[in-house]
């Protein structure tokens, strides 16, 4: 089983550049993972995917948010970060982490971050 936690501040100003890294634990099926995507439900919003980063390295993001949204890995910790500058008040969201793999789906429990002065 994987269990995936993000973690971060949960607090930012305009302007900053938000961090959030998520964490995988469980057995050797974390090195099955195909896709790790970072996906954010903004209050009374439907989630939306932010990228992902594919077991290749390759990252993709949503077009909105390309120009502003870096995600990385460190395989040596079974972790995967997301950086988001220029932060505005929309960006304030529930972030998750998602992890596709042979094995199955798998979801952290959300990270909330507010955006505010």
């Amino acid at each position: 089983q994987v269990q995936l936690q993000e973690s971060g501040p949960g607090r930012g100003k305009p302007s900053q550049t938000l961090s959030l890294t998520c964490t995988g634990t469980g057995n050797s099926i974390i090195d099955d993972i195909y896709y790790w995507h970072w996906i954010r439900q903004p209050p009374g919003k439907a989630k939306e995917g932010i990228g992902y980063i594919a077991y290749t390295g390759k990252t993709d993001y949503n077009p909105s948010l390309r120009s502003r949204a870096t995600i990385s890995r460190d395989t040596s910790k079974n972790q995967f970060t997301l950086q988001l500058s220029s932060v505005t008040a929309d960006d304030s969201a529930v972030y998750y982490c998602y992890a596709a793999a042979p094995s199955g789906a798998y979801w952290g429990q959300g990270a909330q971050v507010t955006v505010s002065s």
